[in-house]
């Protein structure tokens, strides 16, 4: 579980309540709308995932774009995440900044019209 050390421990305890609250619903018209928990980037290139929420195993759920203008909405392994390494040993961050209120709905409508993620 090297991929933690992307999240702050306060990021990653809210992404997995998220997904503990979204699995009695899942699939239901009371699925939950959550805003983005936190932005994950590529300090070197384009890449940037909006998460809402994570499974104890690093299975997060989100808005993600590789940097290929094409966001989507879908799972990514964190494991993934961490596994790549950048120009001197960068690796994938959180960005301690980020906040929102929107709904994942809106981030993904939004930046599917601009191409990429604005956050």
């Amino acid at each position: 579980m090297d991929w933690l050390r992307m999240l702050r421990s306060e990021t990653a305890q809210r992404l997995i309540l998220n997904h503990q609250k979204q699995q009695p619903v899942k699939g239901t018209p009371d699925e939950i709308d959550f805003p983005p928990v936190c932005k994950l980037f590529v300090p070197w290139a384009a890449g940037t995932w909006l998460l809402t929420e994570m499974d104890e195993d690093g299975l997060a759920f989100g808005l993600c774009d590789i940097g290929h203008q094409c966001p989507e909405l879908g799972h990514v392994s964190l494991d993934e995440l961490w596994g790549i390494k950048g120009p001197g040993g960068l690796r994938v961050e959180e960005d301690i900044h980020f906040r929102s209120d929107e709904p994942i709905s809106k981030w993904a409508t939004r930046s599917r019209e601009q191409g990429y993620i604005n956050a």
